[in-house]
């Protein structure tokens, strides 16, 4: 048996970030004792990207810190890590994934684990130097160079975007003491994620620390001599900076499966066990578009998350059916936004709802708000509640009356076990 393992190719993840890394854990923990090969583009060995925006923006944690382990630990799991190293095309008939520079692997079982890529602007300027982006270890030391280089000089950041990045950028800046500017195109911050009601509740909040928040403006141009020194918005207004940072979305990383046969629409498309529609080819994180039961439906809706907490489950799901063990990946959505002093904690999924239950006030740094469709609870926000995450996760898909759930004096766990 050992024989016949060691004779079939390797099992291939394409991507190191927390998805890759956590489904090749896995498959060792599961007792694959066969070959597994990692390949990531990036020359760092696998790390946490919430971090980036978060702690490390904001020097309260060391570079070492982001880091899931080290080179070592990798090496005593037998995982081969070939970082540096670019997948540019890949050959289901022949089972084989093509790398930069003429090399080719082949493959037993594959797991596509891309993951996203920032969206960029295409406007004048917007090549300049000092224009930065936020998704790898490399532009978040690029970008804590500019703001530790602004802190000196007292200059100003402006911001495009404010959806989660962009939100949390903007607030490490001001609480590091620079100047920032806020630019949002649509009518509040986060607005696809939580909604008119509460984007405006942060947007508040921005102002509050001093924001210069300005909603319903896009970005027309950058202008500089040898590098950017404004933002011109599209109302006209002239914005001096000494830096700018952009975030204004992401795309999955799928350009390299274009002639592969797989399904591409915004994102792999797979099934509930992550399976592609290519035999022995899966898909988890960020690049994944996956069937999701929401609370009120009757039939599953094709999703893609970009959140830590969806990569490393679904990875773990990934890697057991590429074992054989036909497990469906049926999460509660998390994920988690630290601005200022306020910890945000979203459960479940939402894309529309029909109305919001708000248990607290915003106006003193503690609330949830519930986001009900068909009676149904779809989505909760947390706000510096964050013993309450567990009865929250039970709570998704439950029908309560709104009276309770706005209720300070009901407990959510009680309210959670009735269910």
């Amino acid at each position: 048996m050992a024989e016949a393992q060691a004779s079939r190719p390797p099992v291939v993840v394409v991507g190191g970030g927390i998805a890759g890394a956590s489904a090749a854990e896995t498959l060792r923990r599961e007792g694959f004792d066969g070959r597994i090969v990692v390949v990531g583009d990036e020359r760092a060995l696998p790390y946490e990207r919430p971090p980036l925006s978060k702690e490390f923006l904001l020097g309260a944690i060391p570079e070492a810190k982001v880091f899931l382990r080290a080179a070592e630990e990798y090496g005593a799991q037998d995982i081969e890590l070939r970082t540096g190293t670019r997948a540019t095309r890949l050959d289901v008939a022949q089972r084989r994934v093509e790398l930069a520079g003429g090399e080719s692997i082949a493959y037993d079982r594959l797991l596509l684990a891309t993951g996203s890529e920032p969206v960029r602007l295409h406007v004048p300027g917007a090549d300049l130097p000092g224009i930065r982006y936020l998704r790898t270890l490399d532009d978040a030391r690029a970008l804590a160079a500019e703001i530790a280089s602004a802190r000196a000089s007292g200059g100003r950041v402006v911001v495009v975007g404010a959806g989660f990045i962009g939100a949390e950028v903007a607030a490490d800046c001001r609480m590091l003491g620079l100047d920032v500017t806020l630019i949002e195109a649509l009518p509040v911050p986060m607005l696809r994620a939580l909604g008119a009601e509460m984007g405006g509740v942060f947007a508040e909040l921005h102002r509050a620390h001093g924001v210069d928040l300005r909603l319903g403006e896009g970005v027309a141009a950058f202008r500089g001599a040898g590098r950017v020194e404004e933002v011109v918005t599209t109302s006209g207004a002239r914005l001096g900076c000494a830096f700018a940072v952009v975030g204004v979305g992401v795309r999955p990383a799928t350009e390299w499966l274009r002639d592969a046969g797989l399904t591409l629409e915004n994102g792999v498309v797979v099934d509930c066990f992550c399976a592609t529609t290519a035999p022995g080819v899966f898909a988890a994180g960020d690049v994944a578009r996956w069937p999701y039961m929401m609370a009120d439906a009757t039939e599953p809706e094709m999703v893609r998350l970009e959140h830590w907490d969806n990569a490393l489950r679904q990875a773990e799901v990934a890697a057991r059916n590429m074992l054989g063990q036909q497990t469906p990946f049926a999460p509660t959505p998390y994920f988690w936004s630290d601005q200022y002093d306020w910890k945000a904690q979203y459960v479940g999924y939402a894309r529309t709802w029909e109305r919001v239950v708000v248990r607290g006030r915003p106006e003193d740094g503690a609330f949830i708000a519930f986001y009900l469709t068909g009676g149904r609870i779809c989505a909760a926000l947390a706000v510096n509640h964050v013993r309450e995450l567990v009865p929250l996760k039970k709570l998704i898909g439950a029908a309560l009356d709104p009276a309770r759930l706005a209720d300070a004096g009901e407990d959510l766990r009680g309210l959670s076990r009735q269910r």
